[in-house]
């Protein structure tokens, strides 16, 4: 088997749209019901994708809003992004397209994968953004996209088993095509 590969993920969005929940849930496999606003903190699991071991460091952020300073913390070796919105909640909506556009603008050109995660999908009677609203809004920022409950643990591990795979994709860890090379 070969050596675990580190990888970063930062967890980005409004403030209670479930960040902490669904990263708590991947990593103990429990739901926090009490809302405790997050400063900041860090989670480390492992898990295997594809027979390849990965260490996962989870950064959960402080909510932020369409008036935080986006610090260059978040993007100083993160592999990968997770951008949380809750189905429930127009404005979460909305400071998940500032988050994104603030991404863009400390990267630059610089290609970094990006999973949107519509969360409380299981608050029914609540939603306001449709499945298709946020399937659009991933489409037009090439990423991938999911919905979850971390309530009811639907797609916790998907969440971020999908990370993981949208970034070996982008550093081109899948197997490449073989292409024959003659030198003359």
């Amino acid at each position: 088997m070969p050596l675990p590969k580190s990888r970063k993920i930062a967890v980005l969005g409004y403030r209670s749209v479930g960040k902490s929940s669904l990263t708590i849930q991947f990593v103990e496999g429990q739901f926090v019901d009490s809302y405790d606003p997050t400063i900041e903190n860090t989670f480390t699991k492992s898990m295997t994708v594809n027979g390849q071991e990965y260490n996962l460091q989870l950064v959960d952020t402080a909510g932020q809003d369409e008036y935080s300073i986006f610090p260059e913390s978040y993007t100083i070796d993160v592999n990968g992004y997770v951008l949380i919105y809750s189905v429930t909640s127009y404005k979460s909506f909305e400071v998940v397209r500032v988050i994104h556009e603030k991404l863009l603008d400390m990267v630059g050109n610089v290609q970094k994968p990006i999973i949107l995660v519509g969360n409380k999908k299981d608050l029914h009677m609540e939603r306001v953004i449709s499945y298709e609203e946020g399937k659009a809004l991933s489409e037009s920022w090439n990423a991938a996209f999911l919905e979850s409950s971390a309530k009811e643990n639907q797609t916790a591990v998907e969440v971020f088993r999908r990370m993981i795979l949208e970034v070996e994709k982008m550093e081109g860890g899948q197997p490449q095509e073989w292409s024959p090379c003659s030198m003359m």
